[in-house]
Order: C-alpha cells, then structure tokens, then sequence
C-alpha cells in the first residue's frame, strides 16, 4: 500500500513536468547539475526556478518509490508463502527501475518520445503495484476464482483495455508535437472524446449490473463500480475544463465569461486542471483493474470447498444414532 500510496503523487508531479514543459530543467542525470541527486542543496531546489523544483522533486519521489520497493521484495521473501506474489514484487521493482532508466534517457538524449513512453508507462506501474495490494487483501484470500466470465467479466475487461488504450491515446494528445499535421491532430482529438463516451457508457453498464443484482457475488462489485463512476464523471469535468484551459474552447461566443478568458499555458490553476486530468485518468485504470479482479475471485471458499460424500448420510434426525445410521449406510 505504501508503494502505491508514492506512487499516484508521482504521477502528478510527472504530469506537472510535462505540462511545464521541466523535463530538461535538469540538463544531467542521475545526478542534478554535477550534484549528486541525494546531496543537491535544499535552499536552491526549494526556492529556485518552479520547473527546477518539479523535476528534481520528481527525481527524489521516484528514488523514494524504488527503496519502498526494495523493501516490499524482502519483506515479500520473508513472509509471503505464495511465489507468484513474491514474482509480481520483483516484477514492480524492475518495472521501477526501468521506468527511472527510461526517464534519465529521455534527459540525456532531449527525446519527447521517450517522454512519451515514459508518462504511459508511469500509470501501468501503478497499476501493478495497486495489483499487489488486491492480491494481499482479505478478500482475495477469501475467495477462489470464477471461472464464469459472463457479461461483467466481459465488460470489465473490456473497461479495462479501454482505459489502457485511452492513456496511449491521451499521451500524445499531451506530447503532441509542432510539426503535426491539423488533421492529425483533431483525428487524435475525436478517437479521445469517442473512447471516453465508451469508457463512460461501460462504467454506467457495470455500475447498473452491479447494484440491480441481488446475488452475494455482485455485492462485491458494488465497490468498485461506485467509485469508477466518481472517477468517470470527475475525469469528464476535468477534461472539459482542459479543454477550455488550453484553448478557451468551445462556445465562447454564447459565454461571455469565456469570450473574456485568457488562456494561461502554465498558470496554477490552468496546471493544476490539465495535470489533475491525467493523474485521475490512471485511478480509471486502476479501479478498472480492481473491478475485474473483483469479478474473477467471487466465489467464497466456503462455498468452493463444500463436497457431498454420498457415501455418508447428510442428515441425522433428532433422536436417532449415528453409528447405527453409519452401520446401515454400510
């Protein structure tokens, strides 16, 4: 949890870098200016340039995140019994650590595309660290797999691949270069807002199966099928309000206070709303996960553990003997 905790505000704090335009605001790497990254002084990282402050603090949060890692494959070798898990950590720490590669490149050789790369990988990697945690839960270790996908396994899965797909689709809406052609552009533009229509639509499918249903397995989707649709309708409000932070857009003629707005490409409040867009765009992912993982372990132990010996009888009546009932069944 602790893993996954650092790692939501290190997606914020790379959004921040990417919306300032501060990933070379640090020209060196691994370390910052000559320094080494640990022993860089406070007093000019804290009261220096905004995009010097964002980068190198992006930079301490992500060491932060592996070392937490670190900790999470001992603690996992010590105390976990199941080696899949024990895998999946291992598999987190070297997602972490290539993730930190992979943005030390994209400094050294200035590649907008290995920044690309780096922001959708950034909300994969939580997402596998918040696997973990459903996989630690009491109610994973409750419950035994379904093996019936049906119509909410199908439409979470699906949910979930969307998600993915939306994050690639955002990234380069986000890293979209000058040279592009105004086509391109609005075509990547309409592939987002019909993706997000069908994310939406999904989520109310699975929020309306998951809450109509009376059955003791859909009450366990009730969760996560709540807080998809918080998510979903907060993403929507704040991609409508990154629209009109970067382009003041649309209807400005039938509001006059947008007819009288300036766009401010790095002001707070327009930074905060673009950043904030992306950052919950992974909590999509994540919830989405957590929906089908939540389909594809309900079934309860009790229940997957119960066996009928027919050679035994089931019922003994008040009053009766139960050696002489075993003689007869005998």
């Amino acid at each position: 949890m602790l893993v996954t905790m650092l790692t939501f505000p290190l997606i914020w704090l790379g959004g921040l870098v990417t919306t300032h335009d501060a990933g070379m605001a640090v020209p060196d790497w691994p370390g910052t200016f000559g320094y080494n990254l640990f022993l860089y002084p406070l007093s000019t990282w804290l009261y220096g340039p905004f995009d010097l402050f964002v980068e190198h603090g992006h930079r301490l949060l992500a060491s932060l995140v592996g070392l937490v890692a670190i900790g999470l494959c001992i603690v996992a070798v010590k105390t976990e019994k199941r080696t899949w898990v024990k895998y999946m950590c291992f598999a987190l720490l070297l997602s972490i650590i290539a993730q930190g590669v992979l943005g030390g490149v994209r400094v050294l050789f200035d590649a907008r595309t290995l920044a690309m790369i780096h922001g959708c990988s950034g909300p994969l990697v939580f997402a596998l660290a918040s696997f973990i945690v459903m996989a630690s839960s009491t109610t994973w270790r409750t419950r035994s797999p379904s093996h019936r996908m049906g119509w909410t396994g199908l439409f979470s899965w699906i949910l979930f691949v969307l998600a993915i797909a939306q994050l690639f689709v955002g990234a380069h809406l986000r890293h979209s270069l000058p040279t592009w052609q105004p086509i391109f552009f609005m075509s990547l533009v309409h592939t987002h807002l019909l993706m997000a229509t069908l994310i939406t639509l999904m989520i109310c499918v699975l929020f309306v199966m998951a809450w109509t249903g009376s059955s003791a397995k859909t009450s366990t989707f009730r969760v996560p099928a709540g807080l998809l649709v918080m998510v979903v309708v907060a993403q929507v409000l704040l991609g409508f309000a990154t629209w009109i932070a970067n382009y003041a857009t649309p209807w400005v003629e039938l509001t006059p206070w947008l007819a009288r707005y300036t766009v401010q490409g790095k002001g707070f409040w327009e930074s905060m709303i673009v950043t904030g867009h992306q950052a919950t765009g992974s909590l999509l992912i994540v919830f989405s996960l957590w929906m089908v993982c939540r389909v594809f372990r309900s079934n309860r132990l009790d229940d997957s553990a119960h066996v009928t010996d027919k050679s035994e009888p089931s019922i003994i009546r008040n009053g009766e003997n139960p050696v002489a009932i075993s003689a007869g069944a005998e």
